[in-house]
């Protein structure tokens, strides 16, 4: 089975960027992944002091739409980072709210696709030929989680006691 998400309030939307699970990345605390994520396409460009009217927009929809104004020019490598820099912001919003964490793990194998009609980068766009690098993302974040977990072999279960 495959499972989308897209919508923050949406079934799985803690998998959104858009979701209200709020990360603390070198010092600094970031309402969503999305205020992150836009604010530092500006990081070391003319541009850089709107990275904190971006982290302090009052929604992640005024964070994406701060971030994508045209009007400002985002910095060079920014292409060959953005995934990196995703990966590290979504690794840390799963690190530090366990209940999605617990969400995420429970989707065990399934294929996760970011079902946006629009994005064909992190998404799968509107005809599905999107290349889907957030839940690429996801899927990757899950099986680290899940290699990390302690396994415990049957012959270390503690057997009942007998005697009583």
């Amino acid at each position: 089975m495959t499972i989308y998400f897209y919508k923050a309030h949406d079934d799985y939307g803690c998998f959104s960027n858009f979701s209200r699970h709020a990360i603390e990345i070198e010092g600094q605390t970031w309402p969503t992944v999305e205020h992150y994520y836009q604010a530092h396409k500006f990081l070391g460009t003319r541009d850089e002091p709107v990275m904190v009217t971006i982290r302090q927009a009052a929604t992640p929809e005024e964070a994406a739409r701060l971030g994508r104004d045209r009007r400002r020019q985002p910095r060079p490598d920014w292409d060959e980072i953005k995934p990196q820099l995703m990966y590290e912001a979504v690794n840390v919003k799963f690190l530090t709210h366990l209940d999605i964490q617990q969400i995420l793990l429970d989707t065990g194998e399934e294929y996760l696709i970011e079902n946006s009609p629009v994005d064909y980068f992190w998404g799968c766009g509107a005809d599905g030929s999107g290349q889907n690098h957030l839940g690429r993302i996801l899927m990757t974040i899950r099986g680290e989680l899940q290699a990390s977990r302690p396994h415990t072999h049957p012959s270390q279960l503690q057997q009942p006691n007998s005697t009583s």
